[in-house]
């Protein structure tokens, strides 16, 4: 029945979107086929790209954002900045006439200013910020990629311009904060919202100066935009945007298809070939910015002992997985980082050997008794794309080597939390590449700080692979910094938190009446210039 209905109301959507005033469209709605709900709409508390999809990419801006189509980063709500000598002090300008937008529950009485950028940022950082707690006061993007211990402070030179002093010069700085999860938010609506006693409004019904304004969203079913007139790059040629819920990948291609939607989140890997022969799609493809993984919390015993981890990496048959689940859209990982990126070795996966494993595990005196939990995402995304697949193969090939693994699956947002809460004992997940940089990937999935922030789902901290994190964010030089990542890299090798199974090829079908799409080279959503075809 929810199907029926969905499709009513995105069928009305799109009749809408050929309505004629004079001849001229009068309204254009594109509707996106996303994966799944958003956690939050407040990208500082959420981690999963249908967060960022959904929330930052459509309704926020950051201080600065990275050019469409590209790795570079440019001009934002900070229109310039400063960097001095010894690379510690950075200095925004920021833009003047950015207004906020508008809601049901508030309407601002000022324009985008310095204050919104400390609070965004003091927020996440001081515990003691009057506001840290709001949400559940859980940070997992700031606190995983170090920002904490980064900033030394931040000062307000006057209402438009803000200053950042570091602890020690970071090259990973200023991609790192045109990162979704540093939208900046709107203080005057926290304050108010408080002050009303509806302090929840800020993550449900947000107000950001992005191309979007949100009007409402049905969980499961879909969310819709209106275009953001008032934005400061100029109002969206789009008027209305839906996002229809889809987790379904076969779903999400039949829909694509009869133009129910006319962007799509990844297909399924098996019908990317016939999609490519439709005549009214284009399929887009992204290469090397993700990874796939197989993860061990270390703190649930006896995965805290390495030769355990070691074992239950090598009883995976690595290339059967990729040639099951990615059906010629992905490739058996060498490495946790991505192929693409600087450093990135080829020999740091670990090898199938079941007779090895056996042998481990009979050290480690779990000869016939292991019993773990295997837990499994329920969401198709781009870097595992049928995770209940790929778990039922590890639990038979672990079976075979006298593991006994149950699989465990919970809907995506719970799914998180609890494996950020550490319930999981092995554990499938991923990501894709939020900036290009190898940092980013190996801090927020097995840095220090992102075992306190939830984000190193393994709860594994390594003084020595720490420090070559800390060395890599300083470092200048390309070789030093590719030499120092290889370094980090053979001690995943030897320690196993994680296994790498594999990096993909990221497709994303568009309808041909879809103009100036971009495709985002970390394979999040971007609408905010996209144009229709009338």
């Amino acid at each position: 029945m929810k199907s029926t209905v969905l499709r009513a109301v995105l069928t009305s959507s799109l009749l809408a979107s050929s309505v004629l005033l004079g001849g001229q469209a009068y309204a254009k709605t594109l509707v996106y086929c996303s994966e799944a709900n958003p956690e939050t709409f407040n990208p500082a508390i959420g981690t999963a790209d249908s967060t960022m999809d959904a929330a930052a990419k459509t309704i926020f801006n950051r201080l600065v954002e990275f050019k469409p189509g590209t790795t570079e980063v440019g001009p934002a709500l900070a229109e310039s900045w400063e960097v001095s000598a010894d690379g510690k002090i950075y200095t925004f300008h920021l833009r003047h006439g950015v207004k906020f937008q508008s809601n049901d529950h508030f309407t601002p009485s000022r324009e985008f200013n310095a204050d919104d950028v400390l609070y965004t940022f003091n927020r996440q950082r001081d515990a003691s910020n009057p506001y840290h707690k709001l949400g559940g006061g859980a940070y997992e993007y700031f606190n995983a990629l170090g920002m904490g211990t980064l900033i030394d402070k931040i000062d307000k030179v006057d209402d438009y311009t803000v200053r950042f002093t570091l602890t020690a010069a970071n090259v990973t700085f200023l991609p790192g904060i045109a990162l979704d999860y540093l939208s900046i938010l709107s203080l005057e609506q926290t304050e108010k919202m408080v002050a009303a006693g509806t302090p929840e409004l800020i993550d449900s019904e947000p107000v950001g100066t992005g191309p979007f304004v949100l009007q409402a969203y049905v969980p499961d079913s879909q969310i819709r935009y209106a275009a953001n007139k008032d934005y400061w790059r100029g109002p969206p040629k789009i008027d209305t945007l839906v996002f229809a819920v889809t987790p379904e990948p076969t779903t999400r291609v039949e829909r694509l298809k009869a133009n129910e939607c006319q962007v799509a989140a990844p297909p399924p890997p098996s019908a990317v070939a016939d999609l490519r022969t439709d005549l009214d799609i284009t399929v887009l493809d992204l290469k090397g910015q993700n990874i796939g993984i197989l993860g061990f919390n270390v703190e649930h015993q006896p995965l805290g002992d390495v030769r355990v981890r070691m074992a239950l990496a090598k009883a995976v048959d690595r290339k059967a997985i990729v040639d099951a689940v990615y059906a010629g859209a992905g490739a058996v990982a060498g490495s946790v980082v991505p192929p693409a990126q600087i450093g990135a070795v080829t020999d740091a996966g670990i090898d199938y050997d079941p007779d090895g494993a056996k042998t481990l595990l009979k050290e480690a005196g779990h000869e016939s008794d292991l019993k773990i939990s295997l837990w499994a995402m329920p969401v198709s995304r781009p870097y595992n794309p049928n995770a209940k697949r790929m778990a039922e193969m590890i639990q038979a090939e672990w079976a075979k080597v006298g593991v006994k693994a149950e699989i465990v699956s919970f809907e995506w947002g719970e799914y998180l939390k609890r494996t950020a809460g550490g319930e999981q004992d092995a554990y499938l997940l991923g990501g894709s590449s939020d900036n290009g940089d190898p940092d980013n990937m190996l801090s927020y999935l097995l840095s220090c700080d992102g075992v306190k922030g939830g984000s190193n789902r393994s709860r594994w901290c390594d003084p020595a692979f720490e420090k070559l994190l800390q060395d890599g964010r300083v470092a200048a030089d390309p070789k030093q910094r590719a030499d120092i990542y290889a370094r980090a890299q053979a001690i995943l090798k030897v320690e196993v938190p994680v296994a790498p199974i594999a990096h993909s090829v990221v497709a994303i079908p568009i309808r041909k009446s879809v103009l100036n799409y971009v495709l985002d080279p970390f394979g999040r959503q971007n609408f905010a210039a996209v144009d229709m075809a009338e």
